[in-house]
């Protein structure tokens, strides 16, 4: 049963109405309304209260009606943990430092990670998630002093991970993002005639055969469809300076990124476009409450990310440690862990906990929204292994399929968890999933967290519930 932490001060309703300048009758219609849950003198939630037993959660209190006077007062149920939702962080904490080198649909918070670690883990532990993404566990743990483990099927999400993760000379790395964010911008200009160029890095090349060249280069109809001529061109350019450099990887992340927010769609929806608008079509953009046209050039976007990627880097360069983050590419349900950490620095270690979010039952295809990637790059796509992706649906079949997906990677897991281990699962569990998930994994579900999300990536205000189920061995 999930209580009350210590520091979440408990008070009576007198105390209560006392402390925030509001009437007990106040009080109660908030706890009949379920915006405050109840609780008796333990800090276990209740239903029925003896007399004199009945206490609130003043912590939870203030933050509904902090939420309640700025208008956000959907953002708040009782029974939800007033601290995970992190009302009022701004987007700058949520997508601080390396973060947010590049957008991934549907990833958590770094702050929901920092809470769980902080208090269930310490410096030097071996932590594993399992369902890495775009590795926002790995960048957490690495900053609070833990050594990380992440494992993915798709390629492209690895690729990410290991951007975010990776120690760089700080000032060689600004170095070659801005000196080819300043070629390809001299190749800009050479396509819109507006000044003078010199590509010394290709000397042999003719100008006049350059853009020829480049698009026999392009074999993916992807990218020909989907993006504007002169936007074609300069993202080709660019993945053609790319091997001259040593930070490749990185360079391939800032390119996709760019080229992500340069397809023919519409402003406003970035995330999950149906179909490319033609070039230069005019639309009501719900963004920027005007009519505008789809880009038609990458430059801008180049440039926009090439700066604030190196300022990220250096960022995070300050609050970095020097334990491991080691990115494994592969199938979480059947990766030898201990073969393919045998030539790290912490083989032999034992995994101290798991904090993961895997994906929820039928919500989004994993590679297909990075599809721009793996056409740009030539990436192997991994979607037959994808636990739960939208394309297969909600059914029954597809939820049997997800359970028996799921358990099967926490059971690969358990031979390298340390016998009190813990395992925390961030689930969306509409369907109630996650006890039979456990029972098959040799699990058992020892506490939950409920918390309001109203702030994930490329998705609206509209806040949904988040359970946070906290594993052991059963």
């Amino acid at each position: 049963m999930a209580v009350v932490m210590p520091n979440d001060p408990l008070v009576t309703l007198e105390e209560a109405a006392r402390a925030v300048s509001k009437t007990q009758y106040n009080i109660r219609d908030y706890i009949q309304r379920q915006r405050i849950g109840k609780y008796n003198d333990k800090g276990e939630p209740i239903k029925r209260a003896s007399n004199g037993e009945l206490r609130v959660s003043l912590k939870e209190l203030k933050i509904f009606l902090s939420l309640a006077e700025q208008g956000n007062e959907k953002h708040h149920w009782a029974g939800l943990n007033p601290e995970l939702g992190f009302h009022g962080l701004p987007e700058y904490q949520r997508t601080k430092h390396v973060h947010r080198l590049h957008p991934y649909l549907g990833k958590f918070i770094p702050q929901l990670v920092e809470w769980f670690l902080s208090r269930y883990f310490k410096p030097d532990d071996v932590i594993l998630d399992p369902f890495m993404g775009s590795g926002t566990t790995l960048v957490q743990s690495n900053e609070m002093k833990m050594h990380s483990i992440g494992i993915d099927i798709s390629p492209f999400n690895c690729l990410i991970a290991k951007v975010k993760t990776a120690k760089y000379d700080v000032a060689k790395a600004r170095s070659e993002i801005l000196e080819v964010e300043r070629r390809v911008n001299v190749f800009s200009k050479y396509l819109t005639h507006s000044g003078e160029v010199n590509l010394s890095l290709f000397p042999e090349e003719r100008m006049d055969t350059l853009k020829e060249s480049l698009l026999e280069e392009c074999k993916s109809e992807y990218l020909r469809t989907w993006f504007a001529p002169r936007t074609l061109l300069e993202m080709l350019y660019y993945r053609r300076l790319i091997p001259h450099y040593e930070n490749q990887d990185l360079l391939k992340v800032v390119l996709s990124r760019a080229v992500r927010s340069t397809r023919l769609i519409t402003h406003y929806d970035l995330a999950t476009p149906k179909e490319p608008l033609p070039v230069g079509k005019q639309y009501w953009c719900k963004k920027h409450n005007k009519y505008c046209i789809p880009i038609d050039n990458c430059i801008t976007k180049i440039h926009a990310y090439s700066e604030d990627t190196a300022r990220r880097l250096a960022e995070f360069d300050k609050l970095r440690s020097d334990k491991s983050s080691i990115v494994i590419q592969g199938d979480s349900r059947e990766v030898d862990l201990k073969q393919t950490l045998a030539s790290t620095p912490i083989r032999n270690r034992a995994i101290d906990g798991i904090f993961t979010s895997p994906p929820y039952v039928g919500q989004i295809d994993y590679h297909d929204q990075h599809i721009y990637a793996y056409e740009l790059f030539g990436f192997p796509r991994q979607d037959d292994l994808e636990i739960g992706p939208k394309k297969r649906g909600k059914s029954k079949l597809a939820q049997r399929e997800y359970i028996d997906g799921i358990a099967a990677v926490f059971k690969n897991a358990l031979p390298l968890l340390k016998p009190e281990g813990k395992i925390f699962v961030v689930a969306n569990d509409r369907f109630n999933l996650y006890p039979e998930i456990a029972q098959l994994s040799g699990l058992k579900i020892v506490d939950e967290f409920h918390r309001a999300v109203t702030k994930r990536t490329e998705q609206g205000d509209d806040p949904y519930q988040e359970t946070i189920f906290l594993m052991t061995r059963a």
